[in-house]
Parts: C-alpha cells; structure tokens; sequence
C-alpha cells in the first residue's frame, strides 16, 4: 500500500499541490472525526488529477474523492489507500445560453456557498435552495444535494466525470442516472465539474429568498456544534426522519462526546472530542428504536 517510501515519493512527485501522509481525517471533516489516512492529496489541475487516478488504479491502491468533507464519517480505524481533495479544482465560468437564461460551470471543488453568491450578485435565480448548504459542487452532484422541494439535478445540465483512465467525459443530464440524495455512478469515477443552468432574474427577489433560508437553517439546524447535516434520508412519502426521532424521545441521547441534537433530531453533533464509533453507536441505536 501507501506505507512504501518509493510509492509516496512517486505520488508527491505528480501534484503541484499538497500531499500529506498519515494525516488525521479529524482534520479534514465538518463532523471533526476519522483516524489516520495513508495519504491525502490536493492536485491543483485535472492533468494532476488524471495522473494520480491512474497511478493508483494501476498500483492497486484504493482512492476516494474528498469534497468539503460535510457529509462524511470516517471511521477511527482511518482509510487506507488515497484521499484525493478536490478543493483546488475550484474555476468557474459563466456562458450566456440565451436573453433568459446563464450557464454557471465550477470545478468540484466550489463551494455551494460562492455559487450562490455569485448568482445572487448577477441577478441569477435557480439556486436559492443551495443557501447554506456548506458542501462543494462535487460533493453536492454525487448526492444529488436538496432542500426546500428543490434537488440539484433540477439545475444541472451537464457533469463532468473522470474515469478509471483519467479521460475526462461529459456527460448530460438526461443521460445520468439521479436517484434521491445520489448520482448513481461507477465506482471509480470522479466528479470534476458540472455545468448550472440559471434563469435571470430579480436580485431583490434572489436575496430575499436566499436571506429566508439562511434564516430557516439558523433557526432548525445545530450549526454551533460540529455536524455532518442530516445523518439519514427521509422516507419515501412518509414522516420526516427527524421527527420520527423527536416522537421516539431520543434528543438529547449522547454516547461519549456524540449528541443526537436537542435543536433537529435528524444531526448528530461532536460535543467536542467525539469518535466516530460514539457517533455510529448513536446512528445504530436510532436504527433500533425506529424499526422496533
């Protein structure tokens, strides 16, 4: 695996970016758990990017692609193989389609939050419901992120995926599979960017809507503590999964420094020194609970 000196040599060699080994992913996630990867990785172009993909597909060592790590538990035991940051895969373009409507493309590693902003200043409407959510483009394609009866394959007009190779393909909606809260995908490929396409609009209006949801998460969601949002789906047609935890009395439950918040039953936040088993040991007794 990564644990040999020439593999990691090879490996720092073909990024411009950084290349941590034995890194805490405590560090790296909004939840504030995870043990020790091998390797963590920052390449800085999609020439970098495709040079690393192929260096360890071919050198049989695992890789997984990091957004902003918002919604993502990893385990004390850590992660073997590469975490591939795409954070400094952060350009953004904008294409005129037509008098009405404005192509927004950013590289995975953007946040949802300067998207918005950046549509809110142009007058751009379409992504309002994105307010707040802390995730990256990449993070939010791969899960198909929603909110306020909105999901991002409603925007989305294309994605660009890098496969097993490092060829980089475009792909369009209409030939993606979107399920709820997930791109259905092959394993190995990564997200490396995805076209928005945006109606103009009116920028009061835009702000209003987008000061309004701000101030509906301020007010449901835990945002002093650490978290990584919403820990389970909603059911299909049935009750929110955090009210089903609210009418089963399990706020407030805590197993060392993990919580099941007292504000939103559907987080569970780091009190301050959690582990990821406390938080996985709280997610296993919801289970319990609810399919009692």
């Amino acid at each position: 695996m990564l644990m040999d000196a020439t593999l990691r040599q090879k490996l720092k060699d073909m990024v411009s970016g950084e290349v941590l080994f034995d890194e805490p992913m405590s560090r790296h996630t909004s939840i504030g758990v995870g043990g020790i990867a091998d390797a963590v990785v920052w390449p800085r172009r999609s020439e970098e990017l495709s040079r690393i993909v192929h260096f360890l597909w071919h050198s049989e060592i695992p890789f997984i692609p990091l957004g902003n790590g918002t919604n993502l538990i990893v385990k004390d035991g850590g992660y073997r193989g590469a975490v591939i940051s795409m954070q400094d895969l952060n350009s953004v373009s904008l294409a005129e389609r037509d008098s009405k409507q404005v192509l927004i493309h950013a590289g995975a590693g953007v946040t949802l939050s300067e998207i918005v902003l950046m549509s809110e200043k142009r007058s751009l409407s379409g992504m309002e419901f994105c307010a707040g959510i802390p995730g990256s483009v990449g993070g939010a394609v791969r899960m198909n992120a929603g909110a306020y009866g909105k999901e991002i394959k409603d925007i989305v007009e294309t994605v660009e995926l890098m496969i097993i190779s490092g060829e980089i393909l475009s792909a369009r909606k209409d030939d993606l599979k979107f399920e709820y809260r997930n791109l259905d995908i092959s394993e190995g490929t990564i997200i490396t960017g995805a076209s928005f396409l945006l109606t103009r609009g009116i920028e009061e209006q835009i702000h209003d809507r987008i000061t309004e949801i701000l101030g509906k998460r301020q007010n449901k969601h835990p945002l002093e503590y650490r978290n990584a949002g919403s820990i389970f789906k909603n059911p299909n047609g049935g009750i929110p999964a955090g009210q089903m935890i609210d009418e089963l009395g399990l706020k407030g439950m805590r197993i060392g420094d993990a919580k099941i918040s007292e504000k939103h039953g559907n987080f569970i936040v780091n009190l301050g020194n959690a582990k990821a088993s406390d938080i996985i040991a709280l997610i296993d007794m919801i289970k319990t609970n609810v399919n009692k």
